[in-house]
């Protein structure tokens, strides 16, 4: 364990763009804790073995989804899983000092989803706010639920919102509500980036 410490402290990059080295070395400490095969830990999130992989060894970076189950079955959460290298105790963060997170997705989804932190992590927070940035054509992948519950307010251009079987035409300016259990995705249906203020409790991302 003291090994895959040194080792994954080492490759931490600076306070910016998750590094997806960093993202594999802890996936791998937390699957070896638990005693798990990657074939194991596949079968278990419902995908391969070879795109495990890719990611424990920074080739890749797992969808929205892949991600939520990863860190349920790993018994943790993405908090961590995306826990900045450089701590956050002052109330304010200014413009261009936030933490983002990029995330790939798989064929059929499209690479462009950018989520910016508006409250850094740290143990103990009970709201979750960012601002996720949505290139066009770009789409969380499947719906996924939690538990908890979230808000979020259109800051530009167009969104498509599904929860359960409905979905919902949004433009800058409309905002939304629901729990969390309801199955939910979104997408950009337009020619410009869509930014979204989201925000939840509990922290689930």
């Amino acid at each position: 364990m003291g090994a895959w410490l040194t080792e994954m402290k080492s490759t931490q990059s600076e306070f910016g763009d998750l590094s997806r080295e960093k993202l594999g070395l802890k996936l791998k400490m937390a699957r070896r804790a638990k005693g798990l095969t990657l074939k194991e830990l596949a079968m278990r999130c419902g995908c391969s073995e070879s795109l495990l992989s890719k990611v424990e060894n920074g080739h890749a970076l797992p969808s929205i989804k892949i991600t939520h189950r990863l860190v349920h079955n790993l018994d943790t959460n993405i908090t961590w899983l995306f826990d900045e290298s450089i701590p956050h105790n002052e109330p304010v963060l200014r413009e261009g000092q936030r933490p983002v997170i990029t995330l790939d997705y798989y064929p059929g989804d499209h690479a462009g989803i950018r989520i910016e932190r508006i409250i850094p992590y740290r143990e103990g927070h009970m709201l979750q706010s960012n601002i996720h940035h949505i290139e066009p054509g770009a789409k969380s992948g499947e719906a996924f639920v939690h538990e908890g519950e979230e808000t979020g307010y259109i800051l530009a251009g167009e969104v498509v919102l599904e929860l359960d079987d409905v979905t919902y035409h949004l433009a800058k300016g409309d905002a939304f509500c629901f729990p969390s259990d309801i199955p939910h995705s979104y997408s950009n249906p337009g020619t410009c980036t869509a930014s979204i203020l989201w925000t939840c409790t509990p922290p689930t991302f």
